[in-house]
């Protein structure tokens, strides 16, 4: 089978068949718990016609049955490991410059074999899950429960000061 390596997206349908892959997947989760049992296989009818899923596979596997059952689209975008600036560019959603100014700051490594720069997909991805987790952090916090606080004058007297001291972590993080 020679599948193209093309990126395709796959939209919610044939809900009966996913309904029973996603329910199989879901008893299975429920009756061995969290731990992954060592073992996954795609049959074919043919007998001894099996092949053994390794574990990322099988997750993959659930995750794009859930988010199809879900109603979700899902695309498979297949990349290469080494991406141009543009390239890493849009795995992150900013522009070239932006990759580059990163590059330079040393925020992503990259190397210049030639005459232009390249990285790693999996620098990539490290950098944009630090970002997430410092975006994150950072809406942690800032988020005042209101219910709690009676006065808006307080609340807004503490919303200043954790603006502070977002912005001083954000200064020293440079």
């Amino acid at each position: 089978m020679a599948a193209e390596l093309v990126e395709h997206t796959y939209l919610p349908g044939h809900e009966g068949d996913l309904a029973e892959v996603h329910s199989f997947l879901e008893a299975h989760a429920r009756s061995r718990g969290a731990a992954v049992a060592p073992r996954y296989l795609l049959v074919d009818e043919g007998e001894g016609d099996q092949v053994e899923l390794p574990e990322p596979m099988y997750r993959l596997l659930v995750q794009v049955a859930e988010a199809l059952s879900a109603g979700r689209a899902v695309t498979v975008a297949p990349r290469s490991t080494v991406l141009t600036t543009q390239q890493a560019a849009e795995v992150l959603g900013v522009s070239r410059p932006t990759v580059v100014r990163l590059i330079d700051a040393g925020e992503i490594p990259a190397e210049r074999p030639g005459t232009r720069r390249q990285v790693l997909l999996s620098d990539v991805l490290a950098y944009r899950e630090k970002r997430r987790r410092m975006q994150y952090d950072m809406l942690e916090a800032t988020a005042v429960d209101l219910a709690d606080e009676g006065d808006p004058e307080e609340v807004a007297a503490q919303m200043r000061e954790v603006r502070k001291v977002v912005a001083e972590r954000r200064r020293s993080a440079r």
